[in-house]
């Protein structure tokens, strides 16, 4: 059974920009101003939009080169080699899964601020069961729910925005003059985490209607973020004080409640569930994809490759996800350590995007012959800026807190005990399998023969 191919524009955009734009990112939107002056922080959200778009344009090439749902595993394998393919690629899954499992306990701070009532982790449960079921049903009815929900919380907070600049006590200052040029760069720094998970659209390569549409989706999300974030950060620090917003994991509730009282309290908490429900669905529609390509190919063991019968879904893998990014949440409850867990992804993220980036140089040579649907454009000069910036972007993010050092340093032995000690054990079983596959099916041919 394969996947199916149902995926259009529209839902690429909404997956694309869905993982990125979550409730995580309003507590980041705000560490970006607390580096610039007034109301700045817009210049240096746009400035950061640039940056990941030249990352987009390396993963444009490499999908139009090889559409797979194992993504970055293949395009790390053909630029690189097999090992440091499944290394980092593994590395992705267990940090985006730590994500999401972050962006539950933020979401459950906002609930926990407006209805106390009900338990935070009661909300987590629920929202975990409702994105498991839309996705076993299907990449149709999970991408329909996706489009509606991120467009709608798009124009709401764009609304919302525009409609906090009319208010009385709104205020402008220094909206074009960032400040000190060191806390530009930090602004910028920080900045591209707001775009962080854009490429995330990669593994549904398998499933969209065109393959080219894949690379137009991730710049068309890139664009419609950056403007976004930029109206919104500016009525944010323009409505509360950027002290104040600092100060919270809920940014977005202050400011609700500064704009509207009670009702801005509400609307702000539905943004949040929104924000959080979409990324939530994003990132279990591209997680599955992998770990059921990367099962399929041999690295992980069979039960993960079982699709549903009626859906043509990959259950096992998303049963898989429920109940790890549980664990993940209720640890996060636990320790209260949601932002090493951030600036971890970030650096990684960061050492992803610059790998892919020298990929797309090396395969230039490697091979010229290949069919490329979209290439990247200035070939090596804008890869090669790519994997500067983001590599000292990594740097940055890993000095500025070395925990982050050590939990993906120590994620990294893991993984590769598993990859140079598990996966040939299971490749062999797989091959083994396949063998027994062939032979039986060539004796019942035989005996039809006969």
């Amino acid at each position: 059974m394969e996947l199916k191919r149902v995926l259009t524009l529209r839902t690429i955009v909404s997956m694309s920009a869905g993982l990125a734009l979550a409730s995580s990112t309003f507590v980041a939107m705000v560490q970006v101003a607390s580096f610039v002056a007034g109301e700045s922080a817009w210049i240096a959200i746009l400035v950061a939009g640039l940056l990941a778009l030249t990352a987009a344009f390396s993963f444009g090439e490499m999908n139009g080169m090889y559409p797979s749902a194992a993504a970055i595993r293949v395009y790390l394998s053909k630029g690189y080699n097999d090992t440091l393919s499944l290394i980092i690629s593994f590395l992705y899954i267990l940090i985006i899964l730590a994500v999401l499992g972050t962006e539950a306990f933020i979401l459950s701070q906002a609930l926990a601020y407006a209805i106390p009532a009900i338990p935070a982790l009661a909300w987590n449960m629920a929202l975990l069961v409702l994105v498991t079921a839309l996705n076993l049903r299907g990449i149709t009815l999970a991408g329909k729910f996706q489009d509606v929900v991120t467009y709608g919380l798009v124009l709401s907070l764009i609304g919302t925005s525009l409609w906090a600049f009319t208010r009385p006590g709104f205020r402008l200052e220094a909206l074009v003059h960032p400040g000190s040029f060191d806390g530009f760069l930090q602004a910028v720094a920080l900045g591209v985490f707001l775009y962080i998970g854009f490429e995330w659209v990669t593994p549904l390569s398998e499933e969209v209607t065109q393959v080219r549409l894949v690379p137009k989706g991730m710049m068309l999300a890139l664009g419609l973020l950056g403007v976004t974030y930029a109206l919104a950060i500016t009525a944010f620090t323009g409505t509360v004080d950027k002290g104040l917003l600092s100060s919270v994991p809920i940014p977005q509730i202050l400011f609700g409640e500064k704009l509207l009282g009670s009702p801005g309290i509400l609307w702000m908490l539905l943004l949040s569930i929104a924000a959080t429900t979409k990324t939530f669905n994003a990132g279990f529609t591209a997680a599955s994809r992998f770990l059921y390509a990367t099962a399929r190919e041999g690295a992980l063991p069979g039960w993960f490759a079982k699709l549903h019968l009626r859906y043509f879904t990959p259950q096992n893998a998303l049963l898989f996800l429920f109940v790890t990014v549980l664990f993940s949440t209720i640890a996060i409850h636990i320790t209260k350590r949601y932002t090493l867990l951030l600036t971890t992804a970030a650096a990684l993220e960061s050492i992803v995007y610059v790998l892919v980036a020298v990929a797309v140089i090396r395969l230039r040579k490697k091979e010229p012959e290949t069919p490329r649907p979209f290439k990247a454009p200035w070939v090596p000069w804008l890869p090669g800026f790519t994997a500067l910036a983001f590599g000292f972007l990594a740097v940055g993010a890993l000095l500025e807190d070395l925990w982050a050092a050590v939990v993906l340093l120590g994620t990294a032995g893991v993984v590769s005990l598993y990859t140079w000690k598990v996966v040939p054990v299971l490749r062999k079983k797989a091959e083994e399998e396949r063998a027994q596959r062939r032979s039986s099916r060539r004796r019942r041919a035989t005996d039809r023969e006969m």
